[in-house]
C-alpha cells in the first residue's frame, strides 16, 4: 500500500520539479522573465535527478 514509505531523495526531486514545471507554464502567460527562471530552477533540479539515477546505477 505504501501508506507511511517514506519518500525518496528522488521522488522528492521530482516532486519539486513538477511543481517548478507547472508554476514555469502558469508565469509564461503573464511574465516570462520569470518563467525563464523558474525553467532554469526546474532544469537544475532535473541535473540532480539525473546524478543521483547514475550514482544508484553505478
Amino acid at each position: 500500500m505504501g501508506w507511511f514509505r517514506k519518500k525518496t531523495e528522488e521522488e522528492k526531486l521530482i516532486e519539486q520539479y513538477d511543481k517548478l514545471v507547472k508554476e514555469a507554464h502558469r508565469l509564461s502567460h503573464s511574465d516570462r522573465k520569470a518563467s525563464d527562471a523558474k525553467q532554469a530552477e526546474a532544469e537544475e533540479l532535473w541535473q540532480k535527478v539525473e546524478a543521483l539515477r547514475s550514482q544508484q546505477q553505478s
